[in-house]
């Protein structure tokens, strides 16, 4: 019986291993809302009709976690905004640093910039139309008389340094009720009056669809954020096509056409390919592909998540589970440990993961692996420590070699337990696998995010439901293998 979890762990690997294409193609970034996915879309076309074979890694996050993966390697290009650049990346730069000056500070970092894409994406506070001229609002200092005013400001615009804490500052605003939203989400917020303003990117094709006013930046806090690529500079020695093509861009981009786009896809529902494509006035590929095809591939890459994650903490957390069972004191310890690592909140653990192994599968994995130990090492502990006195007793007096007891008594009166915190780690990663496609992990996580982007229910019901469907099928799977591991005698029988 010692070798069954082992196997079982071998088993779990060996089906969902993936095999890798040797090709590299050129990977290009976007952040998580729509304007960075219309570029990236852009982008890879325009590469693709220079010759180039390019992929889109979509809705990775948010600046950092582009950032970084740039910076890594694990992503080739990206969309961004000078403003962001001087605010958030590069710091010691002036505000109002020109691309050229941009351009000095990111060489010696390995990455590359083009000129201006010919818009201007920058900040903004909005307020719905009806409520600001009720109030007499028209610049962001005339918040300073209305201090009960509710605000609900993007995730990211929270944390930054050019976002709330030094509007905040810069504009002396006494609000207190302020909350943290996703920028998809805010705007269906200040339209139900949930919150009262919100922030805005100057293109973005919700401002005149809910009526709402841009309220004039009067210290002139924000900075420019000019559209722009950042690129690794190792392409202009590997990929000369692909950085032409990404120059190639420059000034074509206007507010106007990109507010187009914007709505297009916001609120026309148009896919973002189709899009992009009829911008440069290319062709577009095959149509999308069928609801089953996209589930098929989302399946295959949540099961895999789930299953490699699994595998790998079996393989480590029965061993730590009976270790803590031998050793009483050395046992808390262990439990501790797992239990803290279990008290890390989800997308933390994922975004810890990208420094040490990038972005994709392997660092999803790794954050899955270490929040399935607790489950198992605290049930193999509990199963092993709760066998009766008398049991072992038996076992020693008959002089069985510890090793012997554990694998032939120890581990099969132990064995419902165990595997009991096997299926609550499998349900549980089921789940928390959502969250790696914000790394670029893909799974059912994937449509879920795009759903929320677009506020489009049928697309988060796609990621949803199969979720669920996946999370139900995993807990009567392993009541199967629950019954057929544990050995007869020990089965509970049914009542006559």
């Amino acid at each position: 019986m010692t070798g069954m979890p082992a196997r079982l762990a071998i088993v779990l690997l060996a089906c969902v291993l993936p095999v890798r294409a040797l090709a590299q193609p050129v990977r290009i970034g976007s952040k998580q809302f729509t304007e960075s996915v219309i570029l990236g879309e852009i982008a890879r076309l325009a590469a693709r009709d220079a010759g180039v074979q390019a992929v889109h890694e979509r809705e990775l996050g948010g600046t950092r976690i582009l950032w970084k993966a740039l910076q890594q390697g694990d992503i080739d290009a990206y969309p961004e905004y000078t403003g962001t650049l001087t605010q958030e990346l590069l710091h010691g730069v002036a505000a109002d640093a020109d691309i050229a000056t941009l351009r000095a500070r990111l060489k010696p970092l390995g990455i590359g910039i083009t000129d201006s894409l010919g818009f201007d994406n920058t900040y903004a506070i909005g307020m719905r139309q009806d409520e600001a001229t009720r109030l007499g609002i028209r610049r962001i200092s005339d918040l300073r008389a209305h201090p009960s005013l509710r605000f609900g400001f993007s995730n990211e615009f929270m944390d930054r340094g050019d976002g709330w804490p030094g509007l905040r500052r810069a504009y002396a605003l006494p609000q207190t009720k302020v909350s943290g939203l996703d920028h998809a989400l805010s705007y269906r917020a200040v339209a139900s009056g949930a919150v009262d303003a919100i922030d805005l990117y100057s293109t973005d094709a919700e401002i005149p669809y809910y009526h709402l006013r841009t309220l004039i930046d009067d210290q002139h806090y924000f900075p420019r954020y000019q559209a722009v690529f950042l690129y690794r500079l190792a392409l202009e020695r590997d990929e000369p096509a692909f950085v032409a093509a990404l120059r190639h861009l420059a000034d074509r981009i206007y507010e106007q056409a990109m507010r187009a786009m914007n709505a297009a896809v916001k609120l026309d529902g148009r896919r973002d390919s189709v899009v992009a494509a009829d911008f440069l006035g290319t062709r577009i590929e095959a149509g999308r592909r069928g609801l089953w095809q996209r589930l098929r591939q989302r399946s295959v890459e949540h099961v895999e998540l789930v299953a490699i994650s699994l595998g790998l903490a079996l393989a480590l957390a029965i061993p730590l589970g009976i270790v803590a069972a031998r050793r009483r004191r050395l046992g808390q310890l262990v439990i501790a440990a797992t239990g803290v690592l279990q008290t890390v909140p989800s997308l933390a653990m994922f975004v810890f993961m990208i420094p040490l192994l990038g972005i994709g599968t392997w660092p999803a994995v790794a954050a899955l692996f270490l929040y399935s130990l607790l489950p198992i090492v605290r049930n193999t502990h509990a199963g092993l420590v709760g066998i009766a006195p008398e049991l072992m007793e038996s076992a020693a007096a008959l002089g069985l070699p510890q090793r012997v007891r554990l694998r032939r008594i120890e581990l099969p009166l132990a064995m419902r337990s165990i595997l009991a915190g096997i299926k609550t780690a499998a349900v549980i990663n089921v789940g928390t696998a959502t969250l790696a496609a914000l790394i670029g992990a893909g799974g059912y996580g994937q449509p879920i995010l795009t759903g929320i982007r677009l506020d489009s229910i049928p697309l988060i019901l796609e990621g949803a439901i199969p979720a669920a469907v996946l999370a139900l099928l995993v807990q009567g799977l392993f009541e199967l293998v629950e019954r057929w591991l544990t050995p007869r005698g020990l089965r509970l029988q049914p009542r006559q």
